[in-house]
Order: C-alpha cells, then sequence, then structure tokens
C-alpha cells in the first residue's frame, strides 16, 4: 500500500493499520476501480470512495456545485484512513496496467472554479485526486499488418 515515505510525502503524517482492515480496503479498492473501469472505461478516486461507501453521489454533487469547500470534509471515514486508501489505490492502478491522466475538476457554478479535495490542499495530495486511470494506449498497428 506504498511506502510509510509516501504519506510524509503527500502532507500527511504516517499511519499503521491493522494487517488485516489493510487487506480488506486494498480489496474494496479493487472492487471499486475495477468496477470503474467496466462502468467507465476508467477509474478515479471519487470512485473508489464512492464504492468503499466513504461517501454518497448526492455529497459528491454538492461539493461539484460548490456547496462543501473541500472533499473530505463530507467523507465518513478517517484522514488516516482515507490517505491509505488514496496510497494504495495508485498501486493498484499501475500494477492493472492503467495510464495516469490528470485532470482539472472545476465547479458546476457560473464561475466554474476549481474544485478542492483535501483539508490540507497540499499539491500532492490534489493531484492524487485529479488523477484518473486509463486503460492502456492500444498498441499501433506496424508494418500494416
Amino acid at each position: 500500500m506504498g511506502t510509510p515515505g509516501d504519506l510524509v510525502e503527500l502532507g500527511r503524517p504516517r499511519i499503521s493499520m491493522n494487517p488485516q482492515n489493510q487487506a480488506k480496503l486494498l480489496r474494496d479498492i479493487v472492487a471499486a476501480g475495477s468496477a470503474a473501469i467496466t462502468r467507465n472505461g476508467y477509474a478515479t478516486a471519487i470512485d473508489v470512495v464512492l464504492g468503499i461507501g466513504w461517501v454518497r453521489p448526492k455529497t459528491v454533487e454538492e461539493w461539484r456545485r460548490g456547496r462543501v469547500p473541500y472533499l473530505e470534509q463530507v467523507m465518513v471515514a478517517s484522514l488516516p484512513k482515507i490517505s491509505a486508501a488514496m496510497l494504495a489505490f495508485r498501486p493498484w492502478a499501475q500494477s492493472a496496467g492503467l495510464r495516469p491522466s490528470e485532470t482539472v475538476y472545476v465547479s458546476w457554478t457560473r464561475d466554474r472554479r476549481r474544485l478542492r479535495f483535501s483539508e490540507s490542499g497540499n499539491p500532492n495530495i490534489e493531484r492524487a485526486y485529479r488523477t484518473h486511470w486509463l486503460p492502456p494506449k492500444p498498441a499501433a498497428n506496424r508494418g500494416g499488418n
């Protein structure tokens, strides 16, 4: 689920998690990420937290409408759990052969301001949330075969 230094890099304190809880969290991430790929053709951190049940679709919509200052504020999990999930999501996506694509999230308001995901606003945390994981590009047909 990432290395202990990864949490510090994301701007969060290091955490420890019971191995059984860690394994369950990883299973939940894989299930939510896989379902998102099947449904949308890509997976996002929002798909994962929705799939795990840490935030409701209506609440995400409120955040997108600019009525919630940052998404983590309305998640039912603690920041250490959220951090652990975010750190597990990226390695899973990479091991599944997905490729990262950073996306800008703007509000569904007239001013179209950028949405914030994390309490801290740390650029590394925000980037992790904004990254969509896409299937690999198809290999180019070489030699006209």
